[in-house]
């Protein structure tokens, strides 16, 4: 078994697309999932399967969470190993030691190519900055990540890839969690 943490886009958020958590989790396990815990209401699970593809993961996801409550919903699967590996290679803290309160991760679904990377100028977004890392955007926003122009829909048109965002401790709320399995 390996344990993999799954991130929902748009679950509980100003009331559309309501799951109950417990309920998800009752449904998680019908699929053979294992340990499944969630964190806040807004789409977090952790849960043990066998090795798998994170890609094929998160299609079983999606197709689960249409089945049962009619909402399709982008999800993102990481190993748990490779959640850790985001929170080791941030550049806002190893580089910079910065606010960890300002700090957020974009994770995509898939790496996005150079050709749409190239095309996203970052300087003209400051005083918020954003750092591309293979499958992760780390955000550093010192005013807040609600007064952002670096949201989910941005780094989706941009960079052609299914995102979603969390702040950082609950990505490292995620990790920690991950290793209690």
């Amino acid at each position: 078994m390996q344990t993999y943490i799954a991130i929902l886009r748009g679950i509980n958020v100003s009331g559309a697309n309501k799951i109950k958590m417990d309920d998800l989790r009752a449904r998680l396990t019908d699929l053979g999932f294992q340990n499944v815990k969630t964190y806040i209401q807004s789409g977090n699970v952790i849960f043990d399967y066998k090795p798998i593809d994170p890609l094929v993961l998160a299609k079983k996801l999606q197709q689960k969470i249409k089945e049962e409550y009619s909402y399709k919903v982008p999800v993102i699967v990481a190993g748990a190993e490779e959640l850790k590996q985001v929170i080791i290679n941030n550049p806002f803290l190893k580089e910079r030691n910065e606010d960890p309160g300002k700090l957020h991760v974009t994770f995509l679904a898939e790496p996005a190519n150079d050709e749409n990377m190239s095309k996203i100028d970052a300087s003209g977004y400051l005083p918020d900055e954003f750092k591309i890392n293979g499958k992760e955007v780390y955000l550093f926003c010192p005013n807040g990540y609600g007064r952002t122009k670096l949201t989910n829909n941005f780094f989706e048109s941009k960079l052609k890839v299914t995102a979603t965002t969390r702040n950082w401790k609950t990505v490292n709320t995620l990790l920690n969690m991950a290793y209690e399995q």
